[in-house]
């Protein structure tokens, strides 16, 4: 197993409604119309991520856990990586309930979207002080 910890922030305009994506982002700006996006100003993005994980990401057989702390409360989605996965963008990482792969998606075939995550922890991160705990597992699966 591999692992990747990181941060990001919260936003006023966070709403984290988005039925099949949860995206975290490097960029500081959000609008309402972001439904997907549950942190901004993250430390990490896909294209810095060492090539051993993007290797790992482009697996089928690798489990993709990303764990999520905000004031004490956790939240985690369980997906997977699979070919076509880049990890080339610079600004956005997706996770994806389907199995559509772009440079910006982070693993696909998710278990839950920005809808489906507590509506506490999501209330959590509508502040601008809140700090968005991350943990990327990448897991090897036979």
């Amino acid at each position: 197993m591999q692992t990747v910890r990181f941060q990001a922030s919260g936003h006023q305009n966070i709403i984290g409604v988005h039925s099949t994506t949860l995206e975290i982002t490097s960029e500081d700006n959000l609008t309402k119309r972001g439904t997907c996006i549950i942190g901004v100003n993250a430390t990490v993005n896909l294209h810095d991520l060492d090539m051993n994980l993007k290797e790992l990401a482009s697996q089928d057989t690798t489990k993709i856990v990303l764990r999520m702390k905000v004031d004490g409360l956790l939240e985690e989605i369980i997906g997977w990586g699979a070919s076509g996965l880049t990890y080339s963008d610079t600004t956005s990482m997706v996770a994806r309930t389907s199995f559509f792969r772009c440079n910006r998606t982070v693993m696909v075939g998710t278990n839950k979207a920005a809808s489906d995550l507590d509506r506490t922890f999501v209330e959590h991160l509508k502040s601008p002080d809140a700090v968005l705990y991350c943990e990327l597992l990448f897991i090897i699966e036979h």
